[in-house]
């Protein structure tokens, strides 16, 4: 006896999707993993080399003027993106490519971070202040290689720079009647 095919089947497609939340909230706990302990760090670095060189005697040198504009780039644009994750704006933009962006700054401000600090260690004979912004300087430039290597890594891997890549996968069901 041949079994036939049954004359009716029902197929139904589901779609989900999973996404963060996108809403703009203040969340403390940012600081607490490395990333945010990282940009914490090159802020106050910054600062602290900033301030070492101000009150150095000769401060208004070209060597001088160089070294604060750096750390004050460096703060101004690193306070900037620590505000940004500490809200989850960078969750809610997450079409903007951050990483990539995180990866050049952090990148470029290393460069010109050990420039700077190196030009700051040669004035230490002028004033002692040099070499303590020297010393800020190159821990900065240590600071920035490492998240630029870190965001290199994410963006290799394709991660997301906070929260998670939304998508949405479509479920088929096949559905046929009881014998």
């Amino acid at each position: 006896m041949e079994q036939e095919f049954p004359g009716q089947h029902t197929t139904s497609t589901t779609v989900t999707t999973t996404s963060s939340p996108t809403s703009i909230r203040f969340d403390k706990s940012y600081l607490r993993t490395l990333p945010g302990m990282l940009k914490a760090a090159q802020a106050i670095l910054n600062l602290l080399g900033f301030i070492c060189i101000s009150v150095a005697a000769g401060s208004y040198s070209s060597s001088g003027n160089y070294f604060n504009t750096v750390a004050m780039i460096g703060f101004w644009i690193t306070v900037t993106l620590l505000a940004l994750y500490l809200f989850h704006v960078v969750e809610k933009f997450n079409i903007i490519p951050w990483l990539k962006i995180e990866m050049y700054f952090c990148g470029a401000l290393s460069i010109f971070y050990f420039a700077a600090a190196c030009v700051a260690a040669t004035n230490v004979s002028i004033d002692p202040s040099y070499g303590a912004g020297a010393f800020f300087g190159f821990c900065a430039t240590a600071a920035y290689i490492y998240d630029a290597w870190m965001k290199f890594n994410g963006v290799r891997s394709g991660a997301c720079a906070q929260g998670q890549h939304p998508s949405s996968k479509p479920v088929s069901t096949v559905t046929s009647p009881a014998y």
